[in-house]
């Protein structure tokens, strides 16, 4: 009986073991858009825990003022955003964290990562409705540039920011998730710069293409965002 009860305690380790290598997956930072918040990505955030991630896994920064005008990629919007990357990184078992930004959020994401030097510890990296190519929206830089938004560190054709993260990678594998009826992206009814859908990003991997506005890009593709990351 002594032998026996080793030998059950002793599968049960391996069981425990096994159990908690399958749970070790890259630590997961959302990144939300222009005067969003992080509760913008409360679906994905419940698809990855339905999928078997704890909250501890998962980061969700809150960056930028409530001016959406006022906000661009340089500066204050930065340090949450980093801070959150480097936090995650620090904690992952893997050692490797995965980003998913929606809208602003992603070039800002896209960003941080390139300025820091972070690309080599992320695994995947989705862009949803995000401005890679700019925004018409805003004109073409330097030409008609009213906001920072659309200033040179902003979303203006173009511009200086938008031209020095261009055919950069921000982790291993990047995916575009993009829509023709983003009323954003597409808010003068041409959703291609150069040809190219704004949203592609330079050197993508993959792509995905569906028929919802900018925020139903981001709420109803929460399991395709969890399977392009697992």
């Amino acid at each position: 009986m002594h032998f026996v009860i080793r030998g059950l305690f002793a599968l049960s380790l391996v069981i425990v073991a096994s159990a908690a290598q399958a749970l070790c997956v890259d630590n997961v930072v959302l990144v939300h858009g222009n005067t969003g918040s992080p509760s913008d990505f409360n679906n994905t955030r419940n698809t990855l825990l339905a999928r078997g991630y704890s909250s501890s896994q998962i980061f969700r920064p809150g960056w930028g003022s409530s001016c959406a005008a006022c906000n661009d990629h340089k500066g204050s919007e930065e340090t949450p955003v980093e801070n959150a990357l480097i936090d995650a990184i620090a904690s992952s078992c893997t050692g490797r964290i995965d980003v998913i930004g929606h809208s602003m959020g992603a070039t800002l994401a896209a960003r941080v990562i390139d300025r820091v030097g972070m690309k080599n510890y992320v695994d995947s990296f989705v862009g949803i409705a995000g401005a890679f190519r700019g925004l018409r929206s805003c004109g073409t830089y330097p030409f008609n540039i009213w906001t920072s938004t659309c200033g040179s560190w902003g979303l203006s054709v173009n511009s200086p920011f938008l031209n020095g993260i261009s055919g950069h990678r921000f982790g291993s594998r990047m995916t575009s998730i993009k829509s023709y009826y983003d009323e954003i992206v597409c808010s003068t009814g041409i959703c291609t710069v150069g040809g190219v859908h704004s949203s592609s990003i330079s050197g993508e991997n993959a792509t995905v293409t569906y028929a919802w506005g900018h925020y139903g890009l981001l709420w109803y593709t929460a399991s395709k965002q969890a399977d392009l990351i697992q």
